[in-house]
């Protein structure tokens, strides 16, 4: 089959590989028909996630059928439509069972880690892959669904929603400031108002990314690289901060503008992948009751 191949920092290709196979009784083997790239894949492609070696098939997003089936697995069959979950899911460990899987105890990668797919096993940009713990890894592709609205499911949407919106306990009346409007970044745009939030503020440096977020519901743009970026975005809370700063970049800068526009007692949500270290101004924040997740 032909697969996109990590070969180090900065290098990728398009090439034949062998075709997966069953190794384990929980597994299926899919047909991938719709995936995509994420920002987690840029960063790889940085160098920024080390764990990741050369020959690694990339991507953790798809839509596609299952094309064989193990022994074990019980939900699924060879025929069916499938979102693959960008996080593996033994279903018996004690994190998984607290709903915690992005630290799933199964031992498919590491253990501990749920993210394993284009970074510890071989990934869903390929023509096809092999999925761990299927039962609990997969959703059906409910019907009527296209595959472009089933692979955002995979990651992207989920990702912007709990990570930024869910981890950043928006409620409503809310202000929220959304850092990077990438698909992440407009992901929680789009949900933030499932919480009630009251104003969503898109921070870019892109000009034509803050135009395209106000189709997804922000109700303000503010360019960053403008040397007043943070009093524009104080001004519009009377200098009182944001009730939530999502950071969806993840590089340093973003996550300290995060810190810098959030009011006291209020919410820091962490979306970004990051790959250097991060300055935490604590003598500033020790004070302010601000929580980060």
């Amino acid at each position: 089959m032909k697969a996109l191949v990590y070969g180090g920092p900065g290098l990728k290709e398009w090439k034949e590989v062998p075709d997966p196979r069953i190794l384990k009784a929980t597994d299926v083997i899919i047909k991938v028909e719709t995936t995509t790239i994420c920002g987690t894949d840029l960063h790889i492609l940085k160098g920024d996630v080390p764990a990741v070696t050369p020959g690694r098939i990339l991507g953790h997003e798809g839509v596609g059928t299952i094309t064989e089936i193990g022994s074990s697995v019980a939900n699924f069959a060879v025929g069916d439509r499938v979102i693959i979950s960008c996080i593996k899911s033994c279903g018996a460990c004690a994190n998984c069972k607290q709903g915690l899987y992005s630290h799933c105890l199964g031992d498919e990668g590491v253990s501990g880690l749920g993210w394993v797919l284009g970074h510890l096993i071989d990934g869903t940009q390929a023509e096809f892959v092999r999925i761990p713990y299927a039962d609990n890894s997969l959703h059906k592709m409910p019907a009527g669904t296209s595959d472009i609205e089933g692979v955002m499911l995979s990651d992207i949407l989920p990702t912007g929603f709990e990570m930024g919106i869910q981890y950043g306990a928006v409620k409503p009346g809310d202000v929220v400031a959304v850092i990077g409007t990438g698909p992440v970044g407009l992901a929680a745009i789009a949900t933030a108002s499932l919480y009630g939030a009251a104003r969503v503020i898109a921070i870019d440096l892109d000009k034509h990314r803050l135009e395209k977020s106000r189709e997804f519901g922000a109700t303000d743009t503010v360019v960053s690289g403008q040397d007043k970026w943070k009093e524009e975005v104080l001004a519009m809370t009377d200098g009182a901060g944001v009730d939530v700063a999502i950071e969806a970049v993840g590089v340093p800068l973003t996550f300290e503008m995060a810190t810098q526009i959030v009011r006291p007692g209020g919410h820091v949500a962490n979306v970004g992948v990051h790959g250097k270290p991060v300055s935490l101004e604590l003598e500033k924040l020790w004070i302010q009751n601000v929580s980060i997740s």
